[in-house]
This record gives structure tokens, C-alpha cells and sequence, in this order.
């Protein structure tokens, strides 16, 4: 089935860790500087492996025992299998691997830039861009790579009917999905963990540093300086890069298993939704290489900034040309969205304007989060000024502007939701969010490069080199920490986007409408998700506040105990402050791991599917609102202490480093620091986590008991047949049967009709024959046509699909019936035809057409007289019997 086109996605994927291989070497062919650095660079190295070291060994036993559970789960329920556990397995370790890529490439060009930095700004911005440039193909590329290559092995194993839309198809998607959990796992572990580390480290060395003993940043006598330079690469760079290569997977994958519920007439055997996403992430990796070309700057004037914006907007605009003729080649004009017999028309065009708006979205996000987190502008100029007056006056505007930052991207996103949902429904969000993400290999780049400038500074100052080398390295810095917030931003908003696109998954999988907040455990639940954000920043920053007490104890000891460091005699044991925030980030990183994977499951056993699919909307919007608002203060906050690096002016007084007014800054960047480098920038990978857990477990939940009940009295209407000037129908008085499946989906119909007849027959011990049928009695044609009026049948189609749903081994033949009038010949063809017809329907809906056989049959067993029109219409019958249960 389908096209050579998916094998040229990986393709994509391998074009871009080739040209990464290129550029690894040629920054590693780059002058390392003096043998002083080199030594420091060293120990920053050696520092950083140490910790991945310490923090796989956890991971690994964390993947064995995940691995297994989900190997022993998917043999439980039908669409799922242990294949899930080996896919769980490749997402760890692609996800480990990429951070690793990253931190490798980071810890080798950092001492680079800094020798860069000994000639020019340019050569700077190249040698620091082409080592952020490696971070970003490596996530890009590896992602692509992975998620393409098991969706083609997965196809092979499951998808043995060709049919895009059926059940083999949801088998494979909901196996990859454990592709995507072991990425997003690993990234929360790497992300937490790595944030606890730099943070612990970086506010210990300020403390002691900067606020009790008056030395520069990164001064070599601080023993902290080495853990700080660390935890820029295990946090910003190996963390980072982990965080993005889930985001990435989990975008396409919540896109993939949107695009299984739309029914496209494509020449890609029904995938086209389905690849989209992929091939949209394959393409973006090109232009994204495209886009790096243009990330250069001349003169020691020119705008950093500028040049990245410009590398970044080529990128994007390149994919937003090229999607217009994609979209239009893949997609056929129309399409359709069917869920639980409900379709939603879709158009190619309008999937081009979602993918155009999900671009739009994450360039406004990124413009808005650069405003409230650069210098030089009102939200950064106003927490100086407030410096002015002290330290808890810094704090407070901190905190009041970074609570303001969120009304402007939350407006933006919610528009960006709602115009993406209005063109082409849940599947609009989801490629909307895939367009946002397609340049993530450029905006990682960006993003990485930050953490690169930021270790090539304190090289600098802990060497001594000359004033004009630091105010380079300043420079790329202080750019560095907006591309930081704003990468943040972007990924808040594309998670957001790829978090309701997986809900709307996990909605579709777990067999309920939707939540209902009218319901108490909804409402509960609702609340308890809003929550757990909270709880989750509470344990991420606690920790980095007994990991930084341990390391200003153990700073302070250095300074008292240690002769001769401040006057830069002695060397300061600088293995022992890289030890106290490796350990205490490994022993940390736990609780908030728990407390997003166990989450869900506990809920989702306890109170079932609907209660947690509250919790999950809880979880989006709360984590959205303070991701935000912690990424956005922290890099306020930072930038603001940075200011006074030139030297600000406050009430007609110019203060610079070392100044009243300056200390207060520190203070601030010390509260923001654990805001924008730990807990916020998780709060992205927590909403995708849980919703991702979610949609695994979906199948595993438990359902409400199995019960019949006969509750009224009612009144049904018989529609047969309908034409255009009515329907013929019968009315009559039945007695209403409603049966809770093991789904959890409410049968409705009554005591004599198709649903409760069926479904005792199954679960009766009653022989299947060729005799025992059972008539629709809702089922509606247009008269002498067979076409189906889906307004008057969706019901009880519904109703068919999730019998089959809850009864997986029975099968059924389909049968069209005609009365005795009109030319025998075309009775039949009519008959045969209306009975393909349900079948189609059905397969639409997701039932596998292996489970289903359609037949045409002459006048036998009429049900009414053939001597009135109403007669007429119900002996042009369709039935089903069951041929296997």
C-alpha cells in the first residue's frame, strides 16, 4: 500500500545528520586556545560526562523496568503488543543520544568561541552558531530517522489490509507511540535533572561569588565557577536537546494518529494525513540547513540578534512556500474527519492555512517572549530600574512582569487554536503544531548556541584574557539568553498545541465523547491537573534550593579552609562542587519523574478514562500559564543583572557591576534562575508526558461494569427509507435498552430492535448459522439510491461499530434485501450495493473490513406486505448475521 514517498522521509532525516557529521568536524578542527583553556575546557568536559554518566545509570534501570511493564501490557488489550517496549526502548535511547550529540559538540566549541573571540565577533558567532547548528540537525535528524523508519517496519507488521484508516493502522500508531514516551521520559529525567544541576551550581557561585566575596562571574578563584560551566551543558545544551527531540516526536506522532480519522482519497493509499507531518519535519531539516547560511555578521556592530532572525525567518519561510504545492499534491480537495459516525469535512487548502497559522503562531510567540526578555526594552528596563530601591523591589517587578508576559502569547495561542480547530478540526491543531515545530532543527541552533557563548565567557574570564575578548563573548551572552527564553516560548506554545492534539487522541482511543465538567469527578480532576504544575515547580525549585545550600556550604568551606584562593595562589577543588550538584540533581530529578508518569496511571485506574482526560486539561492549561510566566521572568531577570555590565541609569545616576543597585539584580537572576533553566522548561515535556501515558493506557482502563437496564417507556421512530419529499417510517411503542459496554460506551435502542437482539446472540451460547438475521432499524437510503443519509443512520452505525469494538472476535455478514417489485435484476444490484454501502461506512469508522462481508439478496423472508409503500420500504431491508464469534 501506499507510496515510495515515506522511504525518502528518512532520507531527510540521514541528509541532516550528514551535514551535522560536517559541521562537528569542522568546529573540532578549530583553534582550542591556549593551553590554560584548554585546561579549563577540560575540566568542563569531564564534568559533563561524569554527570551523564551518574544520571544513564539511573535512566537505564528506569527504561529496563518501563520497558518490561509495557512489554507485558500490550499483550493485555487488542491494539497494542509488545513490540510497544523495544519502540519505548529506540525513543530512550535516540533521546539520551541527542543530548549527548549536543553536550559533546558544546563542550568543544565553547573553548573555541572563545579563542574566536581573540580575533573577531564573526568569527565568534560562526565558531559558536556552526556548534549550536550541530545540536539542532542532531535532534532533528535522529527524530525524523526514528519515528519514519519504525513507522515504515510497524506498517509492514500490522497493516496487513491496506486499509489507512482501520484498526491494523491504530495498532501500529498506538505501538509508536512508545516511541514517543521513551523520548519524552528521557527528556523530563534529562531536562529536570540537568536544570537541578546548572542551577544548583550557578546560584551557589553567585551567592558566595559575587554577593559575599565581590569577584567577577566565572572568576577562576570561585570553586563553583567549573559545576556552573557544567551545568550549562548538561542543562541548556544535553537537556535542551532531549526536551526538543520529544517535543518534535511527540508533534508528529499526536499528528499521525489525528490523521488515521481522516479518510482521504489520495494516491498514498489513504496515508496522505498520516505522512504529512513527517514529511513536513524532513523538509523543514532541509531549509533549516538552508536557513544557517544566512547567520553571519561582518563588522563588530552589526546586531547578533538580527543575523539569527534572519537565518530563522529564511527557514521559515522557505517551509511555508514549499508547503502550499506539498499540501496540494499529497491531499485530495476534499476530505473527511469521521469519529463515532460523525464526519467533518476538511479541505487540502484549509490544511495548508493551519499549517501556515501554526508558523505564524510560533514566530509571534517567539517575537512576544524576545520583547519581554531583551535588553534595551521596557519589561527588562523596568526590573533595573526597580533594582534602584533594593532587592525585594527587583523581585517583586520580576514577578509582576513576568505574570504580565502571559496575556499577549496566551491570546496569541488561543487565537491560533481556534483559527487552526475552525479550518480543519482537531487534525488542524495537530498540523498546525507540526508546521510550528518544522524548523526546530534552526531554532534548536539558535537556542544551543546561547549555552555555547555563555561557557566560552567564563573560559575567557577564568583565563584572563583581554577585556575585548569578554565583551565578544558578552555580547553572544547576552543575545544567548533571549534566544534561550525565546526557544522556551516556542516550545511552551508548541506543546500546548501538540498537548490538545493528543488529548483529542487519547479521547478517540479511551471510547469517551469528551469530559463533562456537569460530572463531579470531572470537576475534581479538572482541579487536581491544575495542581500538579504547581506541585511539580515546588519540588523542581526546592530542589534547587538544598542543592545550591549544599553548594555555598561547601564554597565557603573552600574559601576558609583553603589558603591562598583569593589571592589566586591555590587552586580550588573544583571536582568537589561538580560532585555535591551531580549528586543532589540525580537524587532530586525523582520526585517530579514520579510525579508526571505515575500521575495519569493512578487517576486513570481509580476513576477512569473520562476523569482523567479532566486532569489532563488541568495539567495544559496550568502548565502552560506557568511555563510561561517562569521562562519569561527568569530571562528578564536575567538580562536585567546583565545591564548593568555596560552600566545602567537610574534617577540620574549611572551604576555598573559591583553597585547596591547591582547586587539587587543578582538577587533577582538568583530567584529566576531555577524559573527559566529548571521548572519552567519542564512544564512543557509535563503536559506532552501525561498526555502521551494517557493515550498508552487509554486501552488498559477500566470500564464501568457490563449491566442492562430497562429504564422507560418510549416512543422510536422507524425511519426505512427517505426521498425528497419525507420519509417513509413506522411509529412505534417500545421499551428502551440501554447496555454499558466494556468500553464504556452507553448502547441505546430498545428491547426489540437490531443493538439488544445482536448482542445477546453474541453473548449467548447459541451456534452461528446461515438463518439467524437481524434487521437495522435505523438505518436510512435515499429511495432507489444507495446512498446513505448519515444524519438519520450515524446512530446506529455508531452503535454497530462499538459492538464489534467490545466483541473483537465476532464477525459479520451484511446483507441488502428486496421486495418483489421492479426488474428482479436491478432489486439485487440496488440490495448488493446498499449493503457495500453500510460496509463502507463502518471500515470508515475504523472497524477492520477483514470483520465484515456485504451480499445482495433476492425477495426472501419478507418482513411486511408488499401491498403498501410502507411495506414495500421495510422488506428493503439490511441485515446482518453472525458468521463468527
Amino acid at each position: 500500500m501506499g507510496s515510495e514517498l515515506m522511504y525518502y522521509i528518512p532520507v531527510m532525516g540521514l541528509i541532516g545528520l550528514a551535514v551535522m557529521i560536517g559541521k562537528a568536524l569542522w568546529v573540532n578542527k578549530q583553534d582550542a586556545g591556549t593551553p590554560e583553556m584548554k585546561v579549563l575546557a577540560g575540566h568542563i568536559a569531564s564534568g559533563a560526562s561524569a554527570f551523564l554518566k551518574a544520571e544513564w545509570r539511573v535512566m537505564i534501570v528506569f527504561a529496563a523496568i518501563a520497558a518490561a511493564l509495557l512489554a507485558w501490557s500490550g499483550t493485555l488489550v487488542a491494539h497494542s503488543d509488545w513490540v510497544i517496549a523495544v519502540a519505548f526502548l529506540i525513543g530512550a535511547f535516540f533521546s539520551a543520544f541527542a543530548g549527548w550529540i549536543g553536550m559533546s559538540v558544546a563542550t568543544k566549541a565553547n573553548v573555541r568561541t572563545t579563542q574566536a573571540a581573540r580575533t573577531s565577533l564573526a568569527q565568534a558567532l560562526k565558531v559558536s552558531f556552526n556548534g549550536g547548528t550541530v545540536m539542532g540537525l542532531g535532534v532533528a535528524g535522529l527524530a525524523v530517522v526514528g519515528i519514519s523508519s519504525l513507522f515504515i517496519i510497524f506498517l509492514k507488521m500490522y497493516v496487513t489490509d491496506g486499509d489507512a484508516n482501520g484498526e491494523g493502522m491504530m495498532t501500529a500508531l498506538e505501538v509508536l507511540a512508545g516511541f514517543s514516551l521513551g523520548a519524552e521520559s528521557i527528556a523530563l529525567f534529562a531536562r529536570v535533572g540537568g536544570g537541578i544541576y546548572t542551577k544548583a551550581a550557578d546560584v551557589g557561585a553567585d551567592i558566595v561569588g559575587k554577593l559575599e566575596a565581590n569577584i567577577p562571574e566565572d572568576d577562576a578563584r570561585n570553586p563553583a565557577t567549573i559545576a556552573d560551566n557544567v551545568g550549562d551543558n548538561v542543562g541548556d545544551v544535553a537537556g535542551m536537546g532531549a526536551d526538543l527531540f520529544g517535543s518534535y516526536v511527540a508533534t508528529m506522532l499526536a499528528t499521525m494518529v489525528l490523521g488515521r480519522e481522516v479518510v482521504s482519497l489520495d494516491n498514498f493509499g489513504g496515508m496522505a494525513p498520516i505522512l504529512l507531518p513527517m514529511v513536513i519535519a524532513g523538509l523543514g531539516i532541509l531549509f533549516s540547513i538552508a536557513g544557517t547560511f544566512f547567520v553571519k555578521v561582518n563588522k563588530e556592530t552589526d546586531s547578533v540578534m538580527k543575523a539569527l532572525n534572519i537565518g530563522n525567518w529564511g527557514s521559515m519561510i522557505l517551509t511555508a512556500i514549499v508547503a502550499y504545492p506539498l499540501v496540494q499534491w499529497m491531499m485530495p480537495e476534499t476530505m473527511q474527519f469521521v469519529r463515532n459516525g460523525v464526519a467533518v469535512p476538511l479541505t487540502s487548502m484549509h490544511v495548508f492555512y493551519a499549517i501556515i497559522l501554526g508558523l505564524v503562531v510560533g514566530t509571534l510567540m517567539s517575537a512576544v517572549t524576545e520583547y519581554y526578555t531583551s535588553m534595551g526594552r521596557r519589561p527588562v528596563d523596568s526590573i533595573v530600574q526597580k533594582s534602584g530601591t533594593g532587592h525585594g523591589t527587583n523581585v517583586i517587578g520580576g514577578l509582576a512582569m513576568g505574570m504580565e508576559s502571559t496575556v499577549l502569547p496566551i491570546l496569541i495561542l488561543a487565537a491560533g487554536i481556534w483559527g487552526s480547530f475552525e479550518l480543519a478540526g482537531m487534525y488542524g491543531v495537530a498540523i498546525a503544531a507540526a508546521g510550528m515545530m518544522s524548523t526546530t532543527a534552526m531554532q534548536l541552533a539558535i537556542d544551543a548556541f546561547g549555552p555555547i557563548a555563555d561557557n566560552a565567557g567564563g573560559i575567557a574570564e577564568m583565563s584572563s584574557l583581554p577585556k575585548e575578548v569578554r565583551e565578544r563573548t558578552d555580547n553572544l551572552d547576552a543575545v544567548g539568553n533571549t534566544t534561550a527564553a525565546t526557544g522556551k516560548g516556542f516550545a511552551i506554545a508548541s506543546a500546548a498545541l501538540t498537548a490538545l492534539a493528543l488529548f483529542a487522541a487519547y479521547v478517540g482511543l479511551s471510547g469517551i465523547s469528551g469530559i463533562d465538567i456537569y460530572k463531579a469527578n470531572v470537576l475534581a480532576m479538572l482541579f487536581v491537573g491544575a495542581m500538579i504544575p504547581f506541585f511539580f515547580s515546588s519540588l523542581a525549585i526546592s530542589a534547587v534550593g538544598k542543592a545550591a545550600m549544599d553548594m555555598v556550604k561547601e564554597v565557603r568551606r573552600q574559601f576558609r579552609e583553603i589558603p591562598g584562593i583569593m589571592e589566586g595562589t591555590a587552586t580550588p577543588e573544583y571536582e568537589k562542587c561538580v560532585a555535591i550538584s551531580t549528586k543532589a540533581s540525580i537524587r532530586e530529578m525523582i520526585a517530579p519523574g514520579a510525579l508526571a508518569l505515575l500521575s495519569p496511571v493512578i487517576v486513570g485506574f481509580l476513576m477512569g478514562p473520562e476523569a482523567l482526560g479532566g486532569m489532563l486539561a488541568g495539567i495544559t492549561v496550568s502548565g502552560v500559564l506557568m511555563g510561561m510566566f517562569q521562562n519569561n521572568a527568569g530571562g528578564a531577570w536575567d538580562n536585567a543583572k546583565k545591564s548593568f555590565e555596560k552600566g545602567v541609569l537610574i534617577d540620574g545616576v549611572i551604576y555598573q557591576k559591583g553597585s547596591e543597585p547591582h547586587k539587587a539584580a543578582v538577587t533577582g537572576d538568583t530567584v529566576g534562575d531555577p524559573f527559566k533553566d529548571t521548572s519552567g522548561p519542564s512544564m512543557n515535556i509535563l503536559i506532552k508526558l501525561t498526555s502521551i501515558v494517557a493515550l498508552i493506557l487509554a486501552p488498559h482502563l477500566p470500564k464501568d461494569d457490563v449491566q442492562v437496564g430497562v429504564t422507560k417507556e418510549v416512543v422510536l421512530t422507524q425511519v426505512i427509507e427517505a426521498d425528497a419529499n419525507g420519509a417513509v417510517s413506522s411509529t412505534v411503542k417500545a421499551t428502551e435498552y440501554v447496555k454499558s459496554l466494556g468500553s464504556g460506551y452507553e448502547l441505546k435502542g430498545n428491547t426489540d430492535g437490531i443493538e439488544s437482539r445482536l448482542v445477546g446472540f453474541i453473548e449467548s451460547t447459541a451456534p452461528v448459522d446461515k438463518e439467524t438475521w437481524f434487521n437495522f432499524d435505523r438505518l436510512t437510503f435515499n429511495t432507489n439510491s444507495a446512498e446513505l443519509n448519515m444524519d438519520l443512520s450515524k446512530e446506529q452505525l455508531t452503535n454497530m461499530k462499538e459492538i464489534l469494538n467490545a466483541y473483537p472476535s465476532v464477525k459479520l455478514k451484511i446483507g441488502g434485501y428486496t421486495d418483489n417489485t421492479g426488474s428482479e435484476a436491478t432489486n439485487m444490484d440496488l440490495s448488493k450495493k446498499r449493503a457495500e454501502a453500510v460496509k463502507s461506512a463502518l471500515v470508515s469508522m475504523g472497524v477492520n473490513a477483514d470483520r465484515l462481508d456485504a451480499e445482495g439478496y433476492g425477495p426472501q423472508y419478507p418482513t411486511a406486505t408488499n401491498d403498501t409503500d410502507e411495506g414495500r420500504a421495510q422488506n428493503r431491508r439490511i441485515a446482518v448475521r453472525v458468521t463468527g464469534k
